[in-house]
């Protein structure tokens, strides 16, 4: 499976690469990045999971995350795009792609999120034939709660998952 390549006016948004590991796993690794995703940072050998991962959706589900870079210098900014993950959200289980984002804590607050996303929805709406997604945030995170919304998300759920209070959102 070809993993398609996504420009924006900022960013690119491609296959992760072997090269581009030790960056993720410094992301994930950071506890400012997954205090809201998970509570702790990663070790290096969940890192590899994750970063494997990312490829093998691809391959096996047709869609995934992407790799987004700044166009300009290069410089890795985050991971984002969509997954079937299967959770388990009690009564609130849902069939729909869910979208996600993670950036580094550098490239946070420059608009990246939204802007990456945006794109990945454009993609997301012809490959799936459909615009209604999901997405999962901690209640304690308004940065991506924020984001969410101005990507068209609403709120339709509030569950625990894996014993951590979260909210549902959809778009329409």
């Amino acid at each position: 499976m070809t993993i398609p390549m996504i420009e924006t006016a900022r960013l690119r948004l491609r296959a992760h690469e072997l090269p581009d590991f030790e960056k993720s796993a410094a992301m994930w690794g950071d506890e400012n990045v997954t205090r809201f995703i998970g509570g702790k940072p990663s070790s290096r050998e969940d890192s590899w999971r994750r970063f494997v991962s990312f490829r093998g959706s691809w391959a096996l589900l047709g869609h995934g995350y992407w790799l987004i870079e700044e166009k300009a210098t290069g410089a890795y900014v985050g991971d984002a795009g969509f997954g079937t993950f299967k959770r388990d959200v009690g009564a609130h289980d849902f069939d729909a792609p869910e979208q996600g984002w993670a950036l580094s804590p550098a490239m946070q607050g420059k608009g990246y999120a939204t802007e990456a996303c945006q794109a990945q929805i454009a993609w997301a709406e012809k490959h799936f034939d459909r615009t209604d997604f999901v997405c999962l945030i901690a209640p304690q995170n308004p940065p991506s709660i924020r984001v969410a919304e101005r990507l068209g998300y609403r709120e339709f759920a509030r569950t625990d998952y894996k014993g951590e209070p979260s909210i549902l959102l959809r778009r329409p």
